[in-house]
C-alpha cells in the first residue's frame, strides 16, 4: 500500500449515521417544511435556557465549540459504539448545545460568512437552531439521531418495503411509480415490478387524497413505517395495465448497493453493466465482487447506471473510479481535493488540525487487498436528476485523468459539496464543509452534468439525452437508456427525439426537457462523506 494512501486512511475520521425516510407532506400540501434536507422528528422540546452558562452572548463573539461540547439535555450513559470508549456526555442545558452548534458552524461551515448570528438562548429544540442557521443557498446540510446511524450507512439497513419510489407529482392528481425492487423482498415476492404505479394505500386514494388526515396516513405509511407494521396498497402493473393488490410489512431492509451486474454480447464485443445504488460501506466488497467479474469474463466496455445513485462514502467512489480506470492512468493523480472555508490555509485539515492531502484513487480495500481493475480510458453512465454527491465525483474524478465519461440520461442534481458528520449530544450534524475539485482543479458544477444539448447543466458531457424508461427493467439491453449506451459504443449516434414516445410515464417529457421526478428518500442517500473506516 502506498505511503499516500496509508496517510489519508490514518487522517480520517471513522463516523457513521442514518436517516427515516423522506415524506411528501412538505410538497403536496405544505404542511411541513424545513430546510437542507430531512431529519423531522429529533432535537428536544424547548427546554428552558440554562442560567450560567459560559458567559452571556454576544453577537459576532465565538468561543471554542470545544467549550460547550457534550453538555446535554439529555446526556448518554453506556459506550459509545464509534468510539468504544465511554459516552463524555455531561448535563446541559438547551443553550449551551445551542452554543455548540453555532459555533462549530462559525468555525467548519463552508459558508460561514452567510450565517445569521441567532441567540443561542432561542427557546427551540437545537436541530430547528442548526436549521436557522443554515446560508440561503444551502440545499444539503441536515441534521438526525446518531442512534440511527450504523444500519443506514454502514449496513445499508433501513425499516422499508424493499421498493424504491419515483414521485412525479405530488400534488392530485398525483403519480409515483415503482423505481426499483431489492429482489428477496416481500414486494418481490408480491410481484411489484419496476414501473408499477400506486394507486391506494390501506384504502386511501394516493392519486386524489387532499385533506390533511389522509396525507399524513399515505406519509406515514409510506415513508415512516414502524417495523412490523402492515399495510395494503394497490398498483397498476406496468405490463398489464390491471391492478395489483398487495399486503406488504415493514422491516428491517438491507438494500442491495449492486444489484444487477451483467455481461451483454454485442457485435463489438463484451460489455459490462452495473447497476449501482448507494455508496455506503456495504457496496466495497459487492463492487470488487462486479468488477473481477467484468474482467474475467472480458468485458471491453462499461455501463455504469447511476441513475438512482444518491452518493454516500467517498471512498467507496475512489475505489470505483481506480476500478474503472487502473493503475497506469491514476498512478499520481489525484481523486479529489477538498477546499475549506477561508479561514484555514489550503495545506491544513481543520476538522483535525492535520496535513491536508487530497484524496488518490484508492487502489486498495479497507482490508487492504489490491482491488481489481478493467483498465478502461471510456465509460457509459447512466444518469438522472436523482444521480447526486459521490456519483457525481465518481464522473468528475475520471474526467480529470483524461478518462472518456460519455453521460446518458439527464442532467445530475448538482451537488459538489461534501462534509464530515460531528455527534454532539445524540445528534449528528452534516453542515458542508469542503468542495471538491478533481486534477484538473474542477469542481463547478453545482447545476450537474449534462449528456451533450441539455441546457440546464454546469458541465455539459459528450452523450445522449435520454428518458427514463418504466416499461423495462434495469439492466434489460431493452431498457431506453441501456439501448441508447450500446448504440452510441457501436457508432449508431444518439436516438432522435422523435424515436423517443415519452416513456413510462404521464408525465414523462421528451429529451429536451426530461421530467426525471424526485426520489422520495433520506437525505443521507444524497451526500459526499469523507470516511475510511
Amino acid at each position: 500500500m502506498s505511503q499516500a494512501r496509508m496517510g489519508m486512511m490514518g487522517s480520517v475520521k471513522r463516523i457513521g449515521i442514518a436517516a427515516k425516510g423522506a415524506t411528501i407532506a412538505a410538497i403536496a400540501l405544505g404542511l411541513t417544511a424545513c430546510g437542507g434536507g430531512g431529519g423531522g422528528g429529533i432535537g428536544g422540546t424547548g427546554d428552558p435556557p440554562s442560567s450560567g452558562n459560559k458567559g452571556s452572548w454576544t453577537p459576532g463573539v465565538f468561543m471554542p465549540s470545544g467549550t460547550f461540547a457534550a453538555q446535554c439535555v439529555n446526556p448518554r450513559s453506556g459506550i459509545d459504539p464509534q468510539t468504544g470508549a465511554p459516552y463524555r456526555d455531561i448535563s446541559g442545558a438547551r443553550s449551551d448545545e445551542n452554543n455548540w452548534v453555532r459555533s462549530w458552524m462559525n468555525e467548519l461551515y463552508l459558508w460561514y460568512d452567510e450565517v445569521p448570528d441567532l441567540d443561542p438562548t432561542f427557546n427551540t429544540s437545537t436541530v430547528d437552531y442548526f436549521r436557522r442557521l443554515l446560508a440561503p443557498r444551502d440545499r444539503y446540510s441536515f441534521a438526525l439521531p446518531t442512534d440511527e446511524y450504523l444500519q443506514a450507512q454502514q449496513a445499508g439497513v433501513q425499516i422499508d418495503y424493499g421498493i424504491q419510489w419515483v414521485l412525479f407529482e405530488a400534488q392530485p392528481p398525483r403519480e409515483m411509480r415503482v423505481a426499483h425492487v431489492d429482489p428477496g423482498t416481500d414486494a418481490y415476492a408480491a410481484g411489484i415490478r419496476r414501473g408499477d404505479a400506486l394507486l391506494f394505500v390501506d384504502d386511501t386514494d394516493f392519486v386524489l387524497a387532499n385533506d390533511r388526515a389522509s396525507v399524513d396516513a399515505l406519509n406515514a405509511a409510506l415513508f415512516a413505517p414502524e417495523e412490523g407494521q402492515t399495510h395494503s396498497f394497490v398498483f397498476r402493473a406496468r405490463d398489464s395495465g390491471a391492478t395489483r393488490p398487495a399486503t406488504l410489512q415493514a422491516a428491517r431492509i438491507a438494500y442491495d448497493p449492486v444489484p444487477t451486474v451483467t455481461v451483454i454480447g454485442r457485435p463489438a464485443g463484451k460489455t459490462g453493466y452495473i447497476l449501482f445504488n448507494d455508496h455506503n460501506a456495504v457496496a466495497e466488497k459487492r463492487l470488487i465482487d462486479a468488477i473481477a467479474y467484468l474482467d474475467a469474463e472480458g468485458v471491453t466496455s462499461l455501463v455504469l447506471d447511476l441513475r438512482y445513485n444518491g452518493g454516500g462514502f467517498l471512498y467507496i467512489a475512489s475505489q470505483l473510479a481506480y476500478m474503472i480506470a487502473g493503475p497506469a492512468q491514476t498512478s499520481g493523480r489525484v481523486f479529489e481535493r477538498l477546499a475549506f472555508n477561508d479561514k484555514y490555509p489550503p495545506t491544513v485539515n481543520p476538522i483535525d488540525n492535520s496535513p491536508l492531502q487530497p484524496i488518490p484513487f484508492f487502489d486498495v480495500s479497507t482490508e487492504g487487498t489490491n482491488l481489481p481493475t478493467l483498465e478502461l480510458d471510456r465509460v457509459y453512465v447512466l444518469t438522472g436528476a436523482n444521480t447526486c454527491s459521490a456519483s457525481e465525483s465518481i464522473i468528475n474524478g475520471l474526467r480529470g485523468i483524461g478518462v472518456e465519461v460519455i453521460q446518458i440520461g439527464a442532467t445530475t442534481c448538482g451537488k459538489p459539496y461534501g462534509f464530515f458528520p460531528t455527534d454532539n449530544c445524540g445528534t449528528t450534524y452534516l453542515a458542508v464543509q469542503f468542495k471538491g475539485e478533481n486534477d484538473a482543479g474542477f469542481g463547478e458544477y453545482d447545476f450537474g452534468f449534462g449528456p451533450a444539448g441539455s441546457t440546464d447543466a454546469s458541465a455539459e458531457l459528450p452523450g445522449c439525452p435520454v428518458a427514463d424508461d418504466f416499461e423495462h427493467e434495469l439492466g434489460d439491453p431493452l431498457e431506453a437508456r441501456l439501448a441508447a449506451a450500446l448504440a452510441h459504443h457501436e457508432g449508431s449516434g444518439c436516438p432522435s427525439a422523435a424515436a423517443q414516445a415519452p416513456v413510462g410515464s404521464a408525465k414523462a417529457a421528451l429529451p429536451s426537457s426530461i421530467d426525471e421526478g424526485s426520489m422520495p428518500r433520506s437525505p443521507l442517500r444524497e451526500n459526499r462523506i469523507l470516511d475510511w473506516p
